[in-house]
């Protein structure tokens, strides 16, 4: 079973966000293994925080207990008001499993050499799959310990600390059910306070922003997803090319062996320029559109809890003024109407904050990203044409 090693500890920083600024708490994944659909994470942290009771130590984690942490964080009121870090995606190798499963029965329709390459790539593209999965999970722990608030939650501290299984914290079906109604509910609810009137034109502002961008972001993610499948395909053909190549050299003993030999070697230098540049896509653009679009529910989120907040101080006003009419429970009307106000004022003022930080957030994970990813297309570029300029020479030459 793969685990993941210091090797490519590097390669999985593809998702930029605001990680480990805090030197006070410092969280990594590294190490994990995959058991048949299962992927155990070894969360390791370096603290000087003397709310844990040793500065560095390390736990065993599984999928479950992440999605436990994020969903206490989301229940929790006091957190109303803030961006919650989008829970990481279930581990799926579903796809890489479809497709070795489909080369072992195209085995014998192959050469041993291409059954032996595109194994090679079906191995790699699980591996890959298997550090995106370890990524997730350690930049949804790491925008937690670099969040001022909810750094310091208890369970957040638990779920680092605790060395136990945390299955007795995990929802049960009955728990899970009433998460599931809550949904509904919520879904029931926005069509209700979508006619309510934003106060505030900073809020409206980000609203019209965040569902315009959400559409375009998940548009973008799906034409990156096309392209990075593009580019994989190709380096799959350089691979059945090299083969037939290698074939028919296999059958020659004239001059010619020398040259299909020569352009044998240079299809399978494509092959890995092609195929490191799906792998580079993957990681610089692919995997960050899907991480913000995650993220961009999360804040969109926010603004849903702040426009309930909003309908049910505006209730509470209505109430009270039929108390005062019919002067009857007036005083718990008008500290019903207080408490409304208390809390939606206390959700618009950590909104703005949280809204205007992811923003910033945003703009340099997307730039830094971007930089990235041109450089590293320019550098497999300057490969490419060097190899397709030694293609034309060896064809004059024969």
């Amino acid at each position: 079973m793969p685990t993941i090693s210091q090797e490519y500890k590097t390669a999985l920083r593809s998702v930029s966000v605001d990680l480990n600024n805090d030197v006070s708490l410092l969280i990594d994944i590294p190490d994990a293994l995959c058991e048949r659909d299962k992927v155990k994470f070894t969360v390791h942290t370096k603290t000087t925080l003397s709310v844990f009771q040793k500065p560095e130590f390390s736990v065993p984690r599984q999928h479950e207990d992440f999605i436990w942490l994020h969903d206490t964080l989301v229940e929790t009121e006091e957190y109303a008001g803030l961006i919650i870090p989008p829970a990481p995606p279930k581990p799926d190798f579903e796809s890489p499993r479809e497709k070795m499963h489909k080369l072992g029965e195209g085995e014998a329709t192959m050469t041993k050499e291409e059954y032996t390459k595109m194994k090679q790539e079906l191995e790699a593209e699980y591996l890959a799959v298997f550090k995106k999965t370890v990524q997730v999970h350690e930049v949804f722990l790491q925008r937690l310990s670099s969040h001022p608030v909810l750094s310091k939650d208890r369970n957040f501290q638990i779920f680092l600390e605790y060395d136990q299984d945390l299955s007795v914290r995990r929802k049960n079906a009955k728990e899970m059910f009433g998460g599931f109604f809550k949904n509904m509910v919520k879904s029931a609810d926005e069509v209700l306070i979508s006619g309510v009137k934003e106060v505030d034109d900073f809020f409206e502002q980000e609203k019209t922003f965040l569902l315009d961008y959400s559409t375009k972001i998940k548009d973008s993610t799906t034409k990156a997803e096309r392209m990075t499948r593009a580019h994989k395909n190709v380096a799959d053909d350089y691979i059945h090319v090299a083969a037939i190549l290698n074939s028919i050299s296999a059958e020659e003993n004239t001059a010619l062996k020398k040259h299909l030999d020569k352009f044998s070697d240079m299809f399978e230098k494509l092959r890995k320029v092609e195929g490191r540049v799906a792998s580079d896509q993957e990681l610089k653009l692919t995997e960050l559109l899907r991480y913000y679009t995650r993220d961009i529910q999360a804040a969109k989120d926010l603004l849903y809890r702040r426009a309930r907040a909003l309908a049910d101080y505006e209730n509470s006003n209505k109430a009270l003024d039929k108390a005062r009419l019919k002067s009857k429970d007036v005083a718990q009307a008008e500290d019903n109407q207080r408490q409304c106000m208390q809390k939606f004022e206390k959700l618009s003022e950590s909104g703005k904050k949280e809204l205007t930080s992811f923003k910033g957030r945003r703009v340099v994970a997307f730039r830094k990203n971007l930089v990235e990813m041109a450089e590293l297309e320019i550098k497999h570029a300057k490969n490419s044409v060097s190899l397709l300029q030694g293609c034309i020479e060896t064809l004059k030459n024969c």
